[in-house]
């Protein structure tokens, strides 16, 4: 399986998602550039944590409008994973590949820290490596991961199954229904604000984060299959 690991101005995550997927899951990735205008040839696409364009007008704002989210959402369109981590997330919002907004963190404080996460939903080709409920360590590192949507999107995204992660015990940031990650209704698309790539060796602190990796790799592999 060949990752694209999308890379912005600003991005300091990059090499993260590389490592996550090149040295611990032993499938192929490389960087792109924001400039890119295809995205041929990969079999998944992620967009990693930073500061993308610096974070001038909003997270994620600018970022939105660079060449390769067009390929970004060809990508999406054809049913490939596109897994977007905190600014991830926050650009996926932004070009409405997700519902919903991100607002400064209820303490108006950069955080930094380890998190418990709740499996909500194990049923997505990036959380089937889990069980439903099971409770798993992650750490955030952001000062806009303040999730807020309408009602008329949290019902919809309730009823479409489509809270993928929430915060366990502790809200880091204030975030609506404590929602740490979520998917498209399509279940292809998944942003999430605790960094999964950081959390995928014992000697980093936990490698919780590698189940997700692993079950984009399985649920591609399995499909492949019945496809070949």
């Amino acid at each position: 399986m060949k990752f694209a690991v999308i890379v912005f101005p600003g991005s300091n995550c990059d090499i993260d998602m590389y490592h996550a997927v090149k040295d611990e899951l032993g499938e192929e990735a490389e960087y792109v550039w924001h400039d890119a205008e295809s995205l041929e040839g990969y079999d998944a696409v992620l967009l990693p944590g930073g500061f993308s364009y610096g974070d001038y007008l909003r997270s994620g704002a600018i970022a939105q409008f660079s060449n390769v989210m067009k390929e970004v959402m060809k990508a999406a369109e054809a049913g490939k994973p596109v897994l977007g981590v905190c600014n991830g997330f926050q650009i996926l919002l932004e070009a409405g590949l997700l519902p919903g907004a991100m607002r400064r963190n209820d303490s108006l404080k950069f955080i930094c820290k380890q998190v418990e996460l709740k499996v909500e939903n194990n049923e997505t080709m990036f959380s089937a490596g889990y069980e439903k409920g099971e409770v798993i360590t992650i750490p955030v590192a952001h000062g806009e991961g303040n999730y807020y949507c309408d009602d008329e999107t949290l019902a919809r995204l309730k009823a479409h199954n489509q809270i993928v992660f929430t915060y366990n015990g502790e809200n880091p940031n204030g975030s609506l229904e404590n929602i740490a990650g979520i998917i498209n209704e399509r279940g292809n698309v998944l942003g999430m604000m605790p960094h999964p790539e950081r959390a995928v060796d014992e000697l980093l602190g936990g490698a919780d984060g590698l189940k997700l990796f692993k079950s984009i790799v399985k649920q591609w592999r399995e499909a492949y299959a019945l496809n070949a």
